[in-house]
C-alpha cells in the first residue's frame, strides 16, 4: 500500500502527522511518500490551508487525525 503525506518543511503539524502515521502503521507493510507542497503551485493551491493531508487510493484524510483514524482510513480504502 502506498500513502502520500502532503505538507511543508518546518511545519510542526506535518511533523506530528508523520509521527502519528508511523505509529499507526507500525508492523504493517506500506510505502510512505512525504511531499513538500511548496515545490508546486498546483499542490499549494490545493493543500495550502489543509496540510497535513494523508492520501491513499485518491482518498484524503485531513489533519487532525489519530492513530485510530488512520487505521480506519487504511482499512476502508484497501
Amino acid at each position: 500500500m502506498k500513502l502520500v503525506l502532503y505538507g511543508t518543511d518546518f511545519c510542526q503539524l506535518c511533523d506530528e502527522a508523520l509521527e502519528v502515521v508511523e505509529q499507526a502503521l507500525e508492523g504493517r507493510l506500506y510505502q510512505l511518500e512525504v511531499v513538500d507542497i511548496s515545490s508546486s503551485d498546483e499542490l499549494m493551491a490545493k493543500y495550502a490551508y489543509t496540510i497535513p493531508v494523508l492520501t491513499l487510493e485518491n482518498k484524503e484524510l485531513s489533519w487532525p487525525f489519530s492513530c485510530d483514524d488512520i487505521r480506519s482510513f487504511v482499512t476502508a480504502n484497501t
